[in-house]
C-alpha cells in the first residue's frame, strides 16, 4: 500500500530519454501504487490541449492506461503547464486538482502542492505568475491560432532564462516563513512539492509540533518521486 509523488519531468520532444523512463515508471513501479500525484511540470510548456505535438498524446494514452489498470492519477499545474487544461485530463484519465491540496494518506494529512507560490522572495516571478493566471488573459492566450502562441512561448521560455540565470539561488527557493504559513493555514504538518529542483525531505516546526517539508527532485539524469505509506515517507532516486 503506497501512494506514489513525482514532479518536474519537464517532458519535451528533444529530452527522449527523459519520456522513456517515464514510460517505463507508468509501466512499471506506478502499477504497484495505491496512487499517483503529478505536482505539476509535467511537460516542458504547454500552450494549450489543441497543439498537435505526438508526444503529448502518447503520454496521455500511457497516463490513461495507467488509470485503466485500476491506479488514479492527479495532477496539479505548474508553472510550466499551468494552462494544461479538461480536454488533455480527458484523454489522459486524470483528474485535475486545485493549487492546494490536502490529502488524507494512511493517517497523515499532506499538503500536496507545486511549490512555486512559495518562493515569496523572487517578487518578479510571483508578479508574472498573478499577471499570467488571469482567466481573461488566459482565454485570449489560447484563442490565438497556434503558431503565434508557439512564438509567444518560445519568447517566455528565453525571457525567463535569462532572468534567472541572475537570480541567487536563495530567491528562487522558498521562503521559509511562506512554508510555516501555509503549514498553519491548511492545519498540517507534512507537505509534499516540486518546482525548486532540491530533493530533501527539511524538518521544521508548524502548529507548534515538528513537521517535515518533502521536496521532489526533477528528472534531469535520474527519476525521482516520493513514497508515502502508512510506516514511512520516503525521497526515492532511480534511474531512468
Amino acid at each position: 500500500m503506497a501512494t506514489l509523488f513525482i514532479a518536474d519531468l519537464h517532458l519535451c520532444s528533444e529530452e527522449p530519454a527523459i519520456t522513456a523512463g517515464f514510460l517505463r515508471f507508468l509501466a512499471g513501479t506506478a502499477r504497484k501504487a495505491d496512487a499517483l500525484y503529478i505536482l505539476g511540470d509535467l511537460f516542458e510548456a504547454w500552450i494549450g490541449d489543441d497543439d498537435p505535438e505526438p508526444l503529448h498524446r502518447q503520454i496521455a494514452l500511457a497516463i490513461k492506461d495507467l488509470v485503466d489498470s485500476g491506479v488514479p492519477c492527479f495532477f496539479i499545474h505548474g508553472n510550466r503547464d499551468f494552462l494544461l487544461g479538461k480536454r488533455f485530463a480527458r484523454l489522459s484519465g486524470m483528474t485535475l486538482l486545485p493549487e492546494e491540496q490536502v490529502l488524507n494518506l494512511y493517517g497523515r494529512k499532506i499538503l500536496a502542492l507545486h511549490g512555486d507560490t512559495l518562493c515569496t522572495d523572487d517578487h518578479g516571478y510571483q508578479a508574472f505568475r498573478k499577471k499570467v493566471h488571469q482567466p481573461w488573459l488566459q482565454c485570449l492566450f489560447l484563442a490565438l491560432p497556434l503558431f503565434i502562441r508557439k512564438r509567444v512561448a518560445a519568447k517566455m521560455r528565453a525571457n525567463s532564462k535569462a532572468s534567472n540565470s541572475s537570480k541567487s539561488m536563495a530567491i528562487m527557493d522558498v521562503n521559509p516563513q511562506a512554508v510555516i504559513d501555509t503549514l498553519t493555514r491548511h492545519r498540517v504538518q507534512w507537505m509534499i512539492h516540486g518546482h525548486t529542483h532540491r530533493p530533501e525531505i527539511n524538518s521544521l516546526s508548524a502548529n507548534g509540533k515538528p513537521a517535515f517539508r518533502c521536496v521532489l527532485g526533477a528528472w534531469h539524469t535520474e527519476g525521482s518521486m516520493i513514497k508515502v505509506t502508512a510506516e514511512d515517507v520516503e525521497l526515492i532516486p532511480f534511474e531512468f
